[in-house]
């Protein structure tokens, strides 16, 4: 075990924890929202974009109930190497499959093998962090992979749809366009393959769990889920944690389509290029700077404090595509003002309802019961997305604007019902 414990303190944390939350963010948002815009270019209906890219969200709701097999099965890094090389795969499958007949399916089936990797890849990914770093480092550098975390998201929702708006104007082939752009971000998890098996440690303490004590992981397992469903109150933490975002999770399945769509239909009528810059890059920026300004106000006067002024910011810029639709401006001044506000406010409400989760994470069961709580925070956005696209289609968009606004309703019940320590989230709160 020498050799592996030099190995551990010849990586230099800086060559190896960038690049990783750099690879870990690209795949989520790709099937999250990429996919949204891909298919929207490809003239794929507003109700199977919505219906079918929110079944992607299922790997992270059901995440928490294979994440102890992660720890069952093989190292870590291994988990994490091979992750990147099957996330590079799905994405060439996507690539391969854009040009042909019936793409809508099997380039589905693709991302659904990229949303699993991912989702498995988190899992390891976050487990090998532990590992792999000492406890000094791991508060260091817990900045810096939150930082990459969005680069990452900034790269595939911006940069890429960027690059893929441009290789739809220079080519003139909307499907050539898109499948140069996924060979391109293929050819990209095939390098993070190649250099994390070289470059990632190898921790003395990444080994799997001894599958002897498989029976008594399964009623711990067991045990878990039960403690968290035997929380005080845990009804109405399940409507917050459901219904904080129920408007919010309509409206990002519904956002980049209004943006493409032509002003006859009722959108905006931006190409993808200007998407990429407002909604991908624009709007990522504001989201993380309204997510860094919340934790600092937090830490200064508690999570209790600021819990309706960001459940107001996170609902009430909605309004603003409302006014959007009306106006149906493309002038990019408005349009990037009108993101940002909503995507700022977003960010900023967003904190308190991470903090929630941590704050109900809270025992002997801190982690796992973390999962669970993201589990349904995902699917809390799986469901009310997969049915906002025909809802959109029925009504119109500035009809949907408005009902996105009335969605925002539950969450206010929910915020009004939740029991929070009033001390919880200060700096002096341990």
């Amino acid at each position: 075990m020498n050799q592996d414990q030099t190995s551990v303190k010849r990586r230099n944390p800086w060559f190896w924890i960038p690049t990783l939350y750099y690879a870990q963010g690209i795949p989520y948002v790709i099937a999250m929202s990429v996919s949204v815009i891909m298919y929207k270019k490809l003239e794929i209906s507003n109700t199977d974009i919505a219906l079918y890219t929110s079944w992607l969200y299922l790997p992270w709701v059901i995440k928490p109930l294979w994440s102890p097999f992660v720890d069952l099965i093989g190292k870590k890094r291994n988990w994490v190497i091979f992750m990147q090389l099957l996330i590079g795969g799905g994405l060439a499958g996507v690539a391969l499959t854009i040009p042909i007949p019936n793409f809508f399916q099997y380039s589905l089936a693709f991302l659904w093998l990229l949303a699993f990797s991912s989702a498995t890849h988190d899992i390891a990914a976050d487990g090998f962090y532990m590992l792999g770093l000492s406890q000094g480092e791991q508060s260091f550098f817990v900045g810096i992979r939150s930082t990459f975390y969005r680069l990452s998201m900034i790269t595939g929702q911006g940069l890429l749809v960027i690059l893929a708006g441009f290789l739809e104007e220079s080519t003139g082939n909307i499907p050539l366009a898109w499948s140069i752009t996924f060979f391109i971000l293929a050819g990209l998890f095939i390098g993070f393959f190649i250099y994390h098996k070289f470059i990632l440690p190898y921790p003395p303490n990444d080994f799997p769990a001894k599958k002897s004590y498989s029976d008594s992981i399964f009623e711990n397992f067991i045990e878990t889920f039960a403690a968290f469903f035997k929380r005080k109150n845990i009804g109405i933490i399940l409507g917050f944690i459901l219904l904080y975002r129920l408007a919010e999770s309509q409206l990002v399945k519904i956002a980049a389509p209004f943006l493409l769509d032509s002003k006859e239909v009722g959108g905006l009528g931006l190409t993808t290029s200007e998407v990429g810059l407002v909604y991908g890059t624009i709007g990522i920026l504001c989201l993380t700077l309204g997510g860094i300004l919340g934790g600092i106000v937090i830490s200064n006067n508690g999570l209790k404090y600021w819990l309706w002024p960001m459940i107001l910011s996170i609902n009430v810029p909605d309004l603003l595509y409302v006014l959007m639709a009306y106006v149906q401006s493309s002038n990019l001044w408005f349009v990037g003002s009108m993101v940002a506000l909503e995507q700022f406010g977003y960010g900023f409400g967003f904190t308190a309802y991470m903090l929630y989760l941590i704050y109900i994470s809270d025992g002997e069961y801190k982690t796992s019961h973390y999962a669970i709580a993201t589990g349904f925070m995902a699917l809390g956005m799986m469901v009310p997305g997969m049915w906002s696209g025909w809802l959109q289609e029925l009504i119109g968009y500035k009809n949907f604007f408005i009902w996105i606004c009335i969605a925002t309703i539950p969450g206010f019940i929910m915020a009004k019902l939740v029991k929070i320590d009033p001390e919880f989230g200060r700096k002096t709160n341990r």
